[in-house]
């Protein structure tokens, strides 16, 4: 062993050591987070787009069965006011005739009103006259048509006419068309078309 080997360190080589820093730890990065705050935005805009479409649809389509349910209810009640109307103006009674004629007066608006007014004087003074008494009976009716406020309707009655100067009673088929107007919570016939098995017309 020579003396190189065996030299002890100095008190200067002791500090100069301790002077040197030692290599500073670097910290792994974390990785990136991926950018997912554009892709949410864009799922919650097509959520939104997708539930006001929906909600659009079916507000679209409750309408429509509104509507139609409305359209259903409004010809049903227009077709059972031109039901009773036909039984009232198919029938006449000796000694209810002005009621008769009133009530008849009292469900009319528009023309067919127009018109039976006019005759009413003379088809009264024919009744009365040859004693004529008439009971109708709706048999079956329909609804032709709805349009707005009008229900177009066909009506099949059976009437039964007794008078004076017939000694047997006779049964007619006759076959009404009409035309019911709502005015105000009423429906009114507003047109009316009285055809009998022989092409006649009349009351």
């Amino acid at each position: 062993m020579t003396e190189k080997d065996t030299e002890i360190p100095t008190v200067t080589d002791v500090e100069e050591a301790a002077d040197v820093e030692p290599p500073t730890a670097v910290a792994p990065q974390a990785p990136k987070a991926p950018k997912t705050y554009a892709i949410r935005r864009s799922l919650c805009w097509a959520v939104a787009v997708v539930v006001i479409a929906l909600s659009a649809a079916a507000g679209t389509a409750w309408a429509l069965v509104y509507a139609q349910h409305q359209r259903d209810a409004e010809a049903a009640e227009a077709l059972a006011a031109a039901r009773g109307y036909a039984v009232m103006l198919t029938t006449t009674d000796q000694s209810t005739i002005d009621k008769n004629f009133a009530d008849v007066l009292g469900g009319a608006t528009g023309e067919f009103k127009d018109a039976y007014s006019k005759a009413a004087a003379t088809m009264r003074k024919m009744l009365i006259d040859n004693k004529v008494s008439t009971t109708g009976v709706v048999e079956d009716g329909a609804v032709k048509d709805v349009r707005g406020d009008d229900v177009d309707v066909l009506l099949s009655v059976k009437q039964n006419v007794s008078s004076a100067g017939v000694k047997e009673k006779r049964t007619d088929y006759v076959s009404v068309s009409m035309t019911m107007r709502k005015v105000g919570d009423r429906w009114l016939a507003a047109e009316v078309l009285l055809a009998g098995a022989d092409g006649k017309r009349g009351k």
